[in-house]
């Protein structure tokens, strides 16, 4: 007895020094603590459990329902300071009493008549510990504590907590340091992020997470799925958000159906405990038929004081899927009636006693109507006039003909029914008819006409037995006449059909899944460790020997060592190009350098194209400015220029950059005056309108960590000019060919192609479509180059490597790849791909092919692409199948299995989230991928990512807001190498399950 004391006690004292820490740890790193933060009420919970521990009956009070009420108010009495937080509780609960009764028109006008005084506002969770919270926030908790200890005798029994010589004092020193902390009610800019630091949940998880793995390191936890009530709440609060929301389950909803509801149906859970009245309800669904019996003790959502009395109560509670029943007993004791569910296996249900009257009846027709259309009762209820449903009218035993009930003598009147719950067209109906065939019943007589038992045989024995269909001994029943060898081979029938039935379901699921996934992953697995081991990677010494003579290794090999090894630093640069498609493997040093010469001659060629295209555009803009201001200055038409800046500031929306072609509208306006080869388009014209309706986009940056609501594209998204009434606009281009010489074969190309010969050839002579195309033209070069100019000169600028001269380089590189993808432009991203292009082959002309070549991939993850939602897909699907725990968490927890939260991850590669040093690891790893395990692996990164940090995601509980804070917190603080490791582990798991193996 004294040990499972001490246990209590210890458990209690471990309770408020764990609060305790959590509530230091929100002071040190947020320097106060906020008077709304859940810790402080899970700080209040477990002192209040601690006050209540073994509280003399005289202390509590004996009428009062708050407990800690009592004993406040008594301290209150001999102790000054708990006096006084006697006196602010009071004016407190009056306060929100008030605030309650208050009718919603008067507010405003008592805010209008007295701002001095502000009624306080408290969640429901501060109003049930604000006794412990107002001498918490006071600083007073530990004092009023520590005067119950030293008068221990006349508040608690000898055993209790507070009256022990060693855990009383300590208790009373653990509410010292919260008792000294400062506690605000202010609203800082951080307010609604009282949780704790993704570096500090990764320290706990690292501290805790060892030894909640001893026990079973090879299985995975189960997930405790239970709805979130806040981003900080407490279990408490969390338990107590489940229980609302099952008890609001229990009624009239819109997802189910209330069929039936009873109160006070006793159901006895053990035999050493008598029977607890609860709530008998059954619902149903689109597909399913569910009963379900609660203890009136969760009603109210509220479980008590004590922890053992919350999980008694949820365990004693009743979901039961009728699906799973075949037989429900009825047994008529002293004019209540008791209801026994026998599921599939044999196994019996807790009774059910329903109270006096014919509630068993109705709940019985209201069971017959659910299970309509698809199953049925058997035997049904009669339908008797004047009645309605009636139980029916069973045969006498020894007779061959039917009694009536009313004409049988009281002793043979049938109080015990026995009713299956059968689906015309299941096979397993046809057995149970052969059953009832052996036990004796003649081909002539319907299986529903059940045999009644006399009145000292009660039947309710024959649910004692392993199988519904067991006879009992003691039962005067036929089972003299039915052969026990045949019940035995029906039986093992039944197993063995439902076994069969089972694999052949769980083959079909198989089968699907392996459809589904077979496209992510590739079917021939390569091993590590054959021909040898490949965990070191591409080395100096390997690559040395491939140099010398290309039959030393083979394509796949190399590429082989890559996926499970990496390359080794000093030999990235001449490894790259091969990875990404600039050169091919076994090519001949001769064939390089002619590669490298055609690359070098394009690129020049390139670049002298858009830098003649950019003296334009700067000639053109600083015509422009001269114009403005002269306008600006001679103050003519100032409303009607600001309202078309104003305008077209609206019509292009951008999160980062702000086109700066305002000042173009003036000198066009001003050459559409006098020059005639300007044809001005009115803008009440259809035609106007809808450039205008084509011109308003959106995008969103990657910063955001969210993807746009639309794809977007730049060309199509800019206007010759709104000022000066020009309507042409571009189309949507198709995509890109993937083909080595970078030609484009979309139908804008030709039109763009036209565009820039007309800029870069002689102004003497052009038409009016070839005037409209070339300012259509220099206005889509303008806005790109300023977009590039600011993300350059931001790009990776604590790096080492991007000096002024190689921003210089980065920006040359950029603008090549965008005058030739003018019909997609630049978008914001793209900079942050080519950086460790640059950073590694510290080339331009050769960082200019092989972006050009990763952008035959990556730039369908970008707006105007349609990869990313193929992305989300996918990783909906394989969390699903591969970890359907951590799936249903998300999608309890607000629904976050859209995987809006990895769209930074796939538009950039992971570049965000790893250090410099990481990325180039990890990018190689992804294109060898393509060609060892999987074209789609940067699925299984993703999915590595929430893997890695799946039990704290478990254990806080995290919905859609706090992962997306956790991950941005975490970038540059991920394990490269695990995540990497678990990514290659998930490529095998699914290569052998579709596989079969």
């Amino acid at each position: 007895m004294s040990c499972s004391a001490d246990a209590v006690k210890e458990k209690l004292l471990w309770n408020v020094k764990k609060e305790v820490k959590q509530i230091m740890e929100e002071a040190v790193t947020r320097k106060f603590v906020h008077e709304d933060s859940s810790h402080i009420i899970a700080l209040c919970g477990v002192v209040e459990a601690c006050l209540l521990h073994m509280l003399k009956r005289r202390a509590a009070g004996f009428l009062r329902t708050d407990k800690v009420a009592a004993l406040f108010t008594k301290v209150g009495k001999t102790y000054a300071i708990a006096g006084d937080i006697c006196k602010k509780v009071q004016e407190l609960q009056q306060q929100v009493e008030s605030r309650k009764n208050q009718p919603n028109g008067q507010e405003p006008l008592k805010r209008q008549g007295s701002t001095t005084s502000k009624t306080p506002v408290l969640t429901p969770q501060a109003i049930k510990h604000i006794w412990v919270r107002t001498a918490l926030i006071e600083k007073v908790l530990d004092k009023i504590v520590q005067y119950i200890v030293d008068n221990c005798s006349k508040y608690y029994e000898k055993e209790a907590l507070l009256a022990d010589p060693v855990c009383g004092p300590i208790l009373a020193s653990l509410l010292v340091g919260p008792c000294a902390l400062e506690y605000t009610k202010l609203k800082t800019a951080d307010h609604y992020w009282t949780d704790p630091s993704a570096d500090e949940l990764v320290q706990r998880h690292r501290i805790h997470g060892v030894h909640g793995r001893q026990d079973s390191p090879s299985k995975r936890p189960a997930l405790g799925i239970r709805k979130r009530h806040s981003s900080g709440s407490t279990s408490e609060d969390r338990f107590a958000a489940s229980a609302r929301e099952y008890v609001e389950s229990l009624h009239q909803n819109s997802r189910t159906h209330l069929l039936y509801g009873k109160n006070n149906v006793l159901v006895q859970p053990k035999d050493d405990l008598e029977a607890i009245p609860g709530y008998l309800s059954l619902h149903q669904s689109a597909d399913s038929l569910t009963l379900k019996w609660t203890p009136n003790q969760l009603m109210n959502g509220t479980l008590g004081d004590s922890e053992l009395e919350k999980s008694v109560y949820w365990d004693y509670a009743l979901i039961v899927p009728l699906s799973q029943i075949v037989c429900i007993h009825c047994h008529q004791q002293q004019s209540r009636w008791t209801l026994v569910l026998v599921s599939q296996d044999g196994t019996q249900r807790p009774p059910l006693h329903f109270p006096q009257g014919g509630h068993l009846l109705a709940f019985l027709s209201c069971l017959e109507n659910g299970l309509l259309p698809r199953g049925q009762l058997e035997p049904p209820l009669w339908s008797q006039q004047g009645k309605g449903k009636v139980f029916p009218k069973l045969r006498k035993r020894n007779s061959n003909k039917s009694v009536d009930l009313e004409e049988m003598p009281a002793e043979d009147t049938s109080t015990d029914y026995v009713f299956r719950i059968i689906y015309p067209g299941h096979k397993h109906d046809n057995n149970t008819s052969e059953m009832i065939e052996m036990q004796g019943f003649g081909a002539n007589l319907l299986s529903w006409q059940l045999e009644h038992c006399s009145q000292g045989s009660s039947c309710v024995s024959c649910s004692t037995g392993s199988s519904p269909y067991d006879i009992p001994s003691c039962c005067n029943c036929i089972h003299d006449r039915t052969p026990l060898k045949m019940l035995c081979e029906s039986m093992k029938r039944q197993i063995v059909s439902r076994a069969f039935y089972g694999w052949l379901a769980y083959c079909r699921h198989l089968s699907t899944v392996r459809t589904h996934l077979s496209a992510l992953v590739n079917h021939t697995i390569v091993p590590p460790d054959k021909p040898s081991s490949a965990a070191g990677g591409l080395t100096k010494e390997v690559w040395s020997k491939y140099q010398k003579d290309k039959k030393n290794y083979k394509e796949l090999e190399l590429l082989r060592r890559v996926y499970y090894g990496g390359v080794q630093h000093e030999i990235r640069k001449e490894v790259w190009p091969f990875l990404l498609g600039h050169y091919k493997f076994g090519m001949a040093k001769k064939e390089m350098d002619q590669v490298d010469e055609d690359i070098a001659l394009r690129y020049q060629k390139v670049m002298a194209e858009w830098k003649a295209c950019e003296v334009i555009v700067k000639q053109r803009e600083k015509e422009s400015h001269s114009a403005t201001l002269a306008k600006f200055s001679s103050g003519s038409s100032i409303d009607s220029h600001v309202q078309r800046l104003i305008h077209r500031d609206s019509t292009i929306s951008n999160d980062v950059f702000i086109s700066v072609d305002e000042t173009d509208s003036a000198e066009r306006d001003s050459k559409g005056q006098d020059d005639p080869s300007f044809t001005v388009v009115s803008a009440d014209t259809p035609a106007a309108v809808a450039a205008v309706e084509q011109q308003s986009v959106e995008f969103d940056s990657p910063d955001s960590g969210l993807p746009s609501s639309r794809n977007y594209s730049v060309a199509s998204g800019i206007l010759s000019s709104i000022d000066d009434g020009q309507s042409v606009s571009f189309e949507d281009g198709a995509e890109e060919e993937a083909s080595a010489d970078l030609e484009r074969t979309d139908p804008d190309t030709p039109r763009m192609q036209k565009a820039k010969s007309v800029v870069l050839q002689s102004q003497d002579s052009v038409s009016e479509e070839q005037l409209c195309s070339q300012i259509e033209l220099l206005d889509t070069v303008a806005l790109n180059l300023h977009r590039i100019d600011k993300d350059v000169q931001r790009c990776d600028r604590n790096y080492w490597y991007f000096t002024a001269d190689n921003l210089e380089k980065l920006r040359n590189v950029m603008c090549s790849y965008v005058w030739e993808h003018l019909e997609v432009g630049y978008v914001q991203g793209m900079c942050d791909l080519l950086a460790p292009l640059m950073v590694i082959l510290d080339n331009d002309q050769l960082a200019y092919s092989c972006f050009s070549h990763l952008m035959k991939r990556m730039s369908q993850n970008f707006p105007n692409g349609g990869a990313m939602d193929t992305h989300f897909a996918n990783m909906r699907s394989l969390i699903q199948i591969l970890d359907s725990e951590l799936f249903e968490l998300m999608h309890q927890n607000g629904d976050y299995t859209h995987f809006y939260f990895c769209y930074r991850w796939f538009l950039l590669d992971f570049k965000r989230e790893l250090l410099y040093e990481d990325v180039f690891t990890v990018w190689e790893v992804i294109w060898a991928a393509k060609h060892i395990s999987s074209e789609h692996f940067v699925l299984f990164i993703a999915l590595a990512l929430v893997e890695v940090y799946r039990e704290i995601i478990r254990d806080n509980n995290m919905d859609f807001t706090d992962i997306i804070k956790f991950f941005n917190e975490m970038a540059e603080h991920h394990d490269a190498e695990e995540i990497l490791r678990i990514a290659r582990d998930l490529v095998y798991k699914v290569q052998t399950l579709i596989e079969n193996k």
